[in-house]
């Protein structure tokens, strides 16, 4: 059985020390060890996830566009000793199942996927749509767990940051370690922005102003919408 939550985690990305002291559940699916936890369950579900993964990603987009930039993966993998601990803090609590190293390895698959922005915008589509992806022409999500994924993006989306993305930007959204940031406002679109540079929560700055601006100029966030 999965353990988790979907608690902010106040802390950075990585912790292991947040993730001892909270005996092993993740605070949220969005930090490393939450995103090991999902790993880790695809690979019982399926004997080859990181295929799936690739598969589910192409059908909500509408086209096959995954690729995996394998100079990137191999990098996570030679680097992967934090990612490693905190798998086998999550083993020594029994909220692990499959083989370390074989994780591991999905989950560094996982960091090396490289999509465009427009792409990367129409694979979080559904999540403007309760639930149903125009591309994939089938319903991902029920409207309820869509509207769950959307309040779990807009308070856990941003690591430590979450509270000032939503502060600034008011709209759910997803960060990743590669510059890329997308965003989400229910019954009107999605919309991906990409600047490399992180700052030290492991945001794009320069991202999250771009959205705040378009947010400033098209005057939507969850806590306003123009009439």
């Amino acid at each position: 059985m999965v353990k988790g939550k979907v608690e902010p985690s106040g802390n950075p990305f990585n912790s292991i020390a947040q993730l001892e002291f909270e005996k092993g559940i993740p605070r949220n699916p969005f930090i490393n060890a939450g995103a090991l936890v999902i790993t880790d369950a695809l690979s019982t579900l399926h004997q080859n996830p990181l295929e799936e993964i690739h598969a589910f990603i192409n059908e909500i987009v509408g086209r096959t566009c995954v690729q995996i930039d394998e100079s990137v993966m191999n990098s996570e993998i030679a680097h992967s000793e934090r990612n490693t601990a905190l798998a086998y803090f999550l083993k020594a609590y029994n909220n692990f199942e499959n083989n370390i190293q074989e994780v591991i390895r999905t989950y560094c698959g996982q960091c090396a996927i490289e999509l465009c922005c427009a792409d990367l915008a129409r694979s979080f589509s559904f999540l403007a749509n309760h639930g149903y992806s125009i591309f994939a022409k089938r319903e991902i999500l029920s409207p309820l767990d869509t509207q769950r994924i959307n309040a779990l993006m807009l308070t856990c989306g941003f690591y430590d940051e979450s509270g000032e993305f939503a502060f600034r930007v008011g709209l759910p959204g997803k960060s990743g370690v590669g510059g890329g940031i997308v965003a989400v406002m229910p019954n009107k679109f999605s919309v991906a922005v990409w600047s490399p540079p992180l700052n030290g929560k492991g945001n794009s700055p320069k991202g999250v102003k771009a959205l705040q601006m378009l947010r400033e100029k098209l005057k939507y966030s969850l806590f306003e919408e123009r009439k």
